[in-house]
């Protein structure tokens, strides 16, 4: 029986690599896309040790002629999209970019895969950021969005366009709206790295402070390997379904760097300094996800939680310190 072929466009970051992984050990045949190529570093591919075994090519998402040649040439029976603006405090400098990415690219897919009229299954990478606010409430499938930035604004937009091509089309495609989900191949730019990276360095003696932004904010972390793993469940459904990939608990940012400090026997109220531009417009204070129809339905099982995440990412800093 031939290999199954995948198409994962945006496959360089976090969630791209470890797709890719999973793919690979599933005995699937990877392609993967980025904007360019020549000028990508394939890092996060390169610390998983696949490189080799993925096919790369240049993918703007954005461009409607690009994305059908290549999904025309590399002939996927799957497509994973995880392309377009990943940041949500840059949404609000870049709120163009956030909707093109995202949005824009979101339908230049399902227009291609309705043009070419092949059987090809679709997911799409939603987000947790579409909820808004949750309060104590974790969301499901059925909560309503309440998008608070141009980021969420644009992965609403491909959410509703995913099951308006699904509904009139027949196609599969479908959306995981996953919670935030974090890893050792993070960068920097995230604050769950950040915070693992800046207690890692001051006790070596790299670092004297960490500057942050609002402590006081909450959410559902999970570990995103199990969450590549939702994905692929999710396309091996007879049905094309959307689905909430979460661990059901929330905790606060400074449980989350407190923790982290005390992996490194630090006590992080003599290092944190907080720093109000940091603050983001219209920030969300809470945002935690119910899981239940995942792990009901696609045999999902319960993810690590926060403590788990902290533990895991900190372990392998501490190797690189």
């Amino acid at each position: 029986m031939a290999s199954k072929k995948a198409l994962i466009i945006g496959i360089t970051g976090q969630d791209g690599a470890y797709l890719a992984k999973h793919l690979l050990s599933k005995g699937y045949e990877v392609t993967g896309s980025s904007r360019d190529v020549m000028a990508s570093s394939f890092n996060n591919l390169n610390a998983l040790g696949i490189r080799s075994q993925v096919k790369l090519i240049s993918v703007s998402i954005n461009d409607f002629r690009s994305v059908f040649n290549a999904i025309q040439e590399s002939g996927p029976d799957e497509i994973y999209n995880l392309a377009g603006q990943t940041s949500v405090g840059l949404s609000f400098d870049q709120p163009v970019e956030a909707i093109e990415s995202i949005a824009i690219g979101t339908l230049n897919i399902l227009e291609v895969i309705r043009l070419l009229n092949k059987p090809v299954r679709f997911y799409n990478a939603g987000s947790s950021e579409c909820f808004g606010d949750t309060g104590d409430t974790p969301a499901n499938e059925q909560t309503p969005f309440a998008p608070r930035s141009p980021y969420a604004v644009a992965k609403s937009t491909a959410k509703w366009l995913i099951n308006s091509y699904r509904e009139s089309y027949g196609l599969y495609a479908c959306t995981g709206i996953l919670f935030n989900h974090e890893s050792p191949l993070r960068p920097e730019r995230f604050v769950t790295q950040k915070i693992i990276a800046g207690a890692a360095k001051i006790k070596a003696g790299q670092l004297d402070k960490l500057q942050l932004g609002n402590l006081d904010i909450s959410r559902d972390w999970g570990w995103a390997p199990e969450y590549v793993e939702a994905m692929w469940l999710m396309m091996q459904l007879d049905q094309p379904d959307d689905f909430v990939i979460a661990t059901g608990r929330k905790e606060s940012l400074k449980y989350f760097v407190a923790k982290s400090f005390e992996y490194f026997d630090l006590d992080w109220q003599k290092y944190v300094e907080i720093e109000p531009s940091f603050f983001r417009p219209n920030e969300i204070v809470s945002s935690v996800g119910n899981p239940e129809k995942a792990i009901k339905a696609l045999g999902w099982n319960k993810p690590t939680d926060i403590d788990g995440v902290i533990r895991m990412m900190c372990a392998e800093k501490a190797k690189a310190i």
